[in-house]
């Protein structure tokens, strides 16, 4: 078993049940995936895409960043780039995609009950500390 855990947050996160999970955090209502520059380069060159081309129809400009683009689904929508209850490109996946769970809305601190119920709600691999 894979637990992580990271400080300022009141709860631990099991990576193996993404493996079942079915992609909570790739669908669902309407939301943002930002990607810097630099991981959008390595995901179209890992992709064998040209950079302009891979930007034209993948990503979207929201304010002064860029966000993947969001396709529809069954749960609502899903990034461009879930299909078939996997990512497609996982291994050079953008930091916000990594980082997930343990985003700054998530901390101790920030955290409501309500929020918490989500985030389970979210994430089957989120084990809240009694």
């Amino acid at each position: 078993m894979s637990i992580v855990k990271k400080e300022g947050f009141n709860f631990s996160f099991d990576t193996q049940k993404c493996e079942v999970c079915g992609g909570k955090c790739c669908t669902g209502s309407e939301g943002y995936v930002f990607v810097s520059i630099q991981e959008m380069l390595e995901i179209a060159h890992m992709l064998g895409m040209e950079f302009e081309e891979f930007t034209h129809k993948f990503v979207r400009k929201i304010g002064y960043k860029f966000s993947f683009i969001e396709k529809p689904c069954d749960d609502g929508l899903a990034c461009v780039f879930y299909d078939n209850g996997k990512c497609r490109i996982y291994a050079k996946r953008p930091k916000q995609c990594k980082d997930f769970p343990f985003w700054e809305g998530y901390k101790q601190e920030n955290l409501t009950s309500q929020d918490s119920k989500s985030l389970q709600k979210e994430c089957i691999g989120v084990c809240f500390e009694s």
